[in-house]
Order: C-alpha cells, then sequence, then structure tokens
C-alpha cells in the first residue's frame, strides 16, 4: 500500500497499551491515530477519527474486545489476547488475524500483512453495477430516485402517513402517503434495513451500532453525526445485514 494503515489501539491495561504502542509505532507500514484503555471512551470518539484498523485486547470490565469489534463497521480488526480460547468468537467476527500475548514484532507485522492485502481488496475497481431507481410521489412532484442516494427514510411528525427522505447530498424530500412496508418493498433488500417503527437507513451508511442505537456516517448541521434508536424487534435482522 502507498499510504499507512491508519490504526486506533485499545487495552484497559496501560503497561500492555504501552508495548503495543510502542510495537505498532515500529512498523513501517502502521500510523497510530490514538491508544484507547477504555472500550467506551473509544466508542464515542471513534465516529470522530479517520482510521482502517482497530488492534483491541479482548478481556476488558465493562465491554470486551468482541462487543467493541460488534459495534464497529467496516473496519479490520485484530485481536490480542493472552487467552487461546477466544480465537473462535473473534474469527466469527470476520477478524483479520488473532495474535497472542505477549506480541512478538514478527507475529504483528505478519497480521498487519495480512490486513494490508484486505484493504487493498476492498479498494480494487469493482464491476460497476447500475443502481436502481424507484419512483415516488412527493412534496416535490414525482420523483425518480436512484437507490444509491438514499441515506434514510423517517416518519414525518406532521404527518405519519408521509415519510422524510434524506439524500446523501444531505437534501430532503416528503415522501406522501407511503407506508415502510411498501418502501421495502421497494429498496433493494441487502442495502436498506428498518431500525424502528419510525426510520429506515441504507446499510453502507451504519457507522457502529451500539445494543440500542445506531450511528450514521452522516453528520447533522450542528457537527455531531445522525444517531437512531435500534428496537428490539429490528435487531436481529439489522446485525445479519451488517455483518454481510
Amino acid at each position: 500500500m502507498n499510504t499507512k494503515i491508519k490504526c486506533l489501539l485499545l487495552d484497559d491495561e496501560l503497561p500492555g497499551l504501552t508495548l503495543l504502542k510502542m510495537l505498532c509505532e515500529q512498523q513501517p507500514e502502521l500510523e497510530v491515530i490514538k491508544a484507547f484503555n477504555s472500550p467506551v471512551t473509544l466508542l464515542q470518539e471513534a465516529p470522530n477519527l479517520d482510521f482502517d484498523l482497530l488492534i483491541t485486547d479482548i478481556e476488558m470490565p465493562g465491554m470486551n474486545g468482541l462487543q467493541v469489534a460488534d459495534a464497529l463497521k467496516g473496519k479490520a480488526i485484530i485481536f490480542t489476547t493472552a487467552y487461546k480460547n477466544f480465537a473462535v468468537d473473534a474469527f466469527d467476527r470476520d477478524a483479520i488475524d488473532y495474535v497472542v500475548k505477549p506480541v512478538k514484532p514478527e507475529r504483528l507485522q505478519h497480521a498487519i500483512q495480512k490486513v494490508a492485502q484486505h484493504l487493498a481488496t476492498l479498494q480494487a475497481p469493482a464491476v460497476e453495477s447500475i443502481p436502481k431507481q424507484i419512483q415516488l410521489n412527493t412534496d416535490k412532484g414525482k420523483a425518480l430516485i436512484s437507490t444509491d442516494k438514499i441515506f434514510s427514510l423517517v416518519t414525518s411528525s406532521v404527518d405519519s402517513r408521509d415519510k422524510i427522505l434524506f439524500l446523501n447530498d444531505d437534501t430532503k424530500m416528503t415522501v406522501k402517503n407511503f407506508s415502510f412496508e411498501k418502501l421495502l418493498d421497494l429498496l433493494p433488500a441487502e442495502e436498506f434495513c428498518r431500525i424502528n417503527k419510525k426510520a429506515i437507513i441504507a446499510i453502507k451508511h451504519v457507522q457502529f451500532y451500539t445494543h440500542d442505537l445506531v450511528t450514521a456516517d452522516r453528520l447533522q448541521p450542528d457537527g455531531s453525526p445522525f444517531t437512531f434508536p435500534l428496537s428490539e424487534i429490528y435487531r436481529n435482522d439489522f446485525v445479519k445485514k451488517v455483518r454481510v
């Protein structure tokens, strides 16, 4: 790769975190963006950080590394742990690698090479597909919308029969008298998901999620990310789609 891999580090034990940071800084392919000793703090700051990779411990109080990996979407993960029995759980989360402590420089370098190969594959030109278009009756008249330009749809606060359509370019329009069921029939099922009774989101715009909250990669006018409640009845379907 021509550019460095930007990474975050997470370990609740400061000596281990300090050692990991030192080892990572010796890897020419890596750029350490920030090191954390708290999973909660990392998840709070993650939406505002530009990174490709998280190297995280697994066993931590309050929230473990597996749960952190579940909350982050689209990021490469390397787990580090003193225990080998977490390997199956780690690779269930599509981890790039699983490094047993104490971390050795040559073992870390091997894991970083795997990350570089993974990221190169993601950046390879894909066969371009033609976006699906749907016709909707809106407050601006009949509109033909490419589904790849849709960020989210939420119930109108004025009339619950209407839905507010948010596009990627921050414009919005009101879809008149249209149920979520009808919208989901029109939208590509693998690209969109209902996350509560009042919202549908494009999966590609999910930055990360917790048990009951979805944070998007789109920013509101005040600079904070859009967030949506994640309802229990829609959670399983949502989790399946974001993990694909």
